[in-house]
C-alpha cells in the first residue's frame, strides 16, 4: 500500500521536551529532523496533523523544534493512556477527518507508537509507522517494535518514502519546495 496525501492524517506522538531529553542525542536529532520534514510536506499538501502529549504536566510540552512547525489549528491531545486511540477526543477527531490512512511518528516506538499503531490498525485501512521518525531510549526496543509492527500488518516505512508517495509525481506543484526539505 502506498501513502496517499488525500487519504492521510499525520500523527506526531509524544515528541515532548522531557521525554526527548532521555533519548540518544544523535537519534533524537535525526528523529526531530525527519518529523520536521513530514510536517513541512504535510503543510504544503494540506494533510491534517494531530499531536499527542503523554501526561504533559510531567513530561512537558511538545518539543519546541516540532511545535514551531505546527499549523496554528493543529489539534493537540493530552493523554495518559499509552495508545492515542484510547483518548476519546482523538478517536473522534480522527473519525471526523474522514481520512483512512494514519501516518505515525514520535516516541517511544515500543510503547506509545506501538500501542497506537496496533489499536488503530483494528479500525483503519492503512496504518504507517515512519521508522526513521520514531525512537526509543533503547535501540533494541525500537528494533523490536518495528519487527512487531511489520508482523502485525502495519506498514513500516521511512520519511522519504512517505513524502514521495504523497507527491506521486515530480511534476507535482509542490515537488521543488518539498524536495528542498529533504536536503
Amino acid at each position: 500500500m502506498l501513502a496517499c496525501a488525500a487519504d492521510s492524517v499525520l500523527v506526531i506522538i509524544d515528541l515532548q521536551e522531557r521525554l526527548s531529553a532521555a533519548m540518544n542525542p544523535a537519534v533524537r536529532t535525526s528523529v526531530i529532523r525527519n518529523v520536521r520534514i513530514l510536517l513541512g510536506a504535510a503543510k504544503f499538501l494540506g494533510i491534517p496533523t494531530f499531536v499527542t502529549e503523554q501526561y504533559p504536566k510531567g513530561l512537558g510540552p511538545t518539543a519546541a523544534q516540532v511545535a514551531e512547525m505546527l499549523p496554528g489549528n493543529t489539534p493537540r491531545f493530552e493523554k495518559t493512556c499509552f495508545s492515542c486511540a484510547g483518548a476519546a477526543s482523538f478517536s473522534t477527531a480522527l473519525k471526523e477527518s474522514g481520512r483512512t490512512q494514519v501516518i505515525l511518528a514520535g516516541m517511544e516506538a515500543h510503547v506509545c507508537v506501538l500501542q497506537s499503531a496496533l489499536e488503530l490498525l483494528a479500525v483503519r485501512q492503512g496504518v504507517f509507522v515512519v521508522e526513521d521518525a520514531c525512537c526509543s531510549r533503547n535501540q533494541e526496543h525500537h528494533a523490536n517494535a518495528m519487527h512487531r509492527l511489520r508482523a502485525a500488518g502495519v506498514w513500516v516505512t521511512n520519511t522519504e518514502s512517505v513524502v514521495f508517495e504523497w507527491l506521486r509525481d515530480a511534476r507535482h506543484e509542490h515537488f521543488k519546495a518539498i524536495s528542498a526539505l529533504l536536503r
